[in-house]
């Protein structure tokens, strides 16, 4: 064998399971990135936003969640006690190398007192902690965790994997995309959230069991931050939950970003739409995503073709990502420049074109984001107000769920599947916890046959 151990993908997910490997005396490990290296990559280039060294998270807005319920389902492989303690692990890894010490969400009688208000307004809150890291400062701990590799594990960016490899039922190596065959006696499977399709293909092709999860579809609301300071000021991200009236959808709010920034992410040369917020930088706007659900079965199975004709379809109307007034929206009119022009909520993404996004979203859609920010109006006034904005769309396109042992191996032997590439998990601090575990899982299995 050429290497111990090969790890696919260099995001949170793969960096950890390198970093366990490295840290328990495994030598013998690769780790390949089809991206650039964390110094070669841009903001300013829609390609280097999702994928390269650090994946997704370096250009996030670097929210560690540490309340087991939330980014992901680890708490399914293991119990309640072990999964609190690695997530604490993952977490003081990230705080050595540089991320804040301060914790948002802790429990508090202003926290209580706004879960009762939420639960009049018809939401259900779900009690997170947070570390934020914050944008600016992501690249800098993402860099610390790449000097922390260094001579320790051996790394190749701009290196794209074609196949996994498995022989008689047992992972034995790579296949790069230029045709070179690489061999391990294990594989770590860690592609990321823009690695998703080819996970699913791979995974049809060496017989793994998948499940389909549901996509999550919806929009970015940007409105001024003093909207919802009561509610950032308390839990930072405030994650609530409401079922549609009209059609019983479950919708949620994701990644809230108090004095943050709206921006375009490009996979695939679709443009979607995410969100920032820095450590130190503010905006006069907080943003928050609004997703709605959707589970699929038969004869439909592909949730992740769904979310990217939808994203398409967008882009098909607006060349890009979408901007509407909520007051435009509902009066059935597009946004203009010149609407934009008189609009009080002073737009961060510029290149966004204004336009109608009744024209994207099916009508099941669209009425269930609308109660949502009628819900949410109740809970914090304003937030239903003529002067949000919408942006189309944000669609999370999670994985097909590999069945992987508590382990994280696959039903290949020695093959394992991490982070949200495998649809294991839906966040930084989750993801990197998956890789600490196949890390510790694969260095026993090379210890004990020493």
């Amino acid at each position: 064998m050429d290497y111990e151990v090969i790890i696919v993908g260099a995001g949170p997910a793969g960096i950890f399971a390198a970093l366990s490997l490295a840290e328990l005396g495994i030598e013998s490990v690769l780790l390949l990135e089809q991206g650039k290296d964390l110094n070669q990559r841009s903001r300013k280039k829609a390609e280097d936003m999702l994928c390269g060294w650090g994946g997704a998270g370096a250009y996030s807005d670097g929210k560690l969640t540490l309340s087991p319920e939330v980014g992901g389902f680890l708490g399914e492989f293991i119990d309640q006690e072990s999964l609190h303690r690695l997530l604490s692990k993952a977490d003081g890894i990230y705080v050595a190398h540089g991320a804040p010490g301060h914790v948002y969400g802790e429990m508090s009688p202003e926290l209580e007192a706004f879960a009762r208000r939420a639960s009049v307004a018809e939401l259900e809150l779900i009690p997170t902690r947070i570390r934020h890291i914050g944008t600016e400062n992501c690249q800098a701990v993402l860099d610390r965790l790449r000097h922390s590799l260094a001579g320790r594990v051996e790394v190749r960016t701009g290196c794209r994997v074609q196949n996994l490899l498995s022989e008689n039922g047992k992972a034995r190596g790579v296949r790069l995309a230029d045709g070179q065959t690489i061999t391990s006696q294990f594989v770590v499977a860690a592609p990321g959230r823009s690695g998703a399709s080819w996970m699913k293909k791979e995974a049809e092709s060496l017989g793994l069991k998948t499940k389909s999860n549901p996509v999550d579809i919806g929009v970015r609301v940007e409105l001024p931050a003093v909207v919802l300071r009561e509610m950032t000021d308390i839990s930072f991200e405030a994650k609530l939950i409401h079922y549609s009236k009209t059609f019983g959808d479950r919708v949620r709010t994701f990644c809230m970003n108090p004095y943050g920034e709206v921006v375009a992410e490009e996979s695939a040369g679709i443009a979607t739409v995410n969100g920032h917020s820095y450590a130190k930088e503010r905006s006069e706007n907080t943003n928050f995503a609004v997703l709605v659900s959707s589970a699929f079965t038969e004869p439909f199975d592909d949730p992740i073709a769904y979310g990217l004709y939808i994203a398409r379809l967008a882009n098909l109307l607006g060349g890009g990502v979408i901007v509407q007034r909520l007051c435009d929206l509902l009066a059935g009119r597009r946004s203009t420049k010149a609407r934009l022009d008189r609009c009080l909520t002073r737009p961060t993404l510029a290149k966004a074109t204004p336009g109608d996004l009744s024209f994207v979203f099916p009508y099941r859609h669209l009425v269930t984001i609308i109660e949502m920010l009628q819900a949410l109006d109740k809970l914090a006034p304003g937030v239903y107000g003529r002067h949000t904005l919408l942006y189309g769309v944000e669609v999370k396109l999670y994985s097909n769920r590999l069945d992987v042992t508590a382990e994280m191996q696959t039903e290949v032997t020695n093959l394992f599947a991490i982070g949200d590439g495998a649809g294991i998990t839906r966040g930084l601090l989750q993801a990197s916890t998956s890789g600490i575990i196949a890390g510790r899982a694969i260095a026993e299995r090379l210890k004990g046959r020493e």
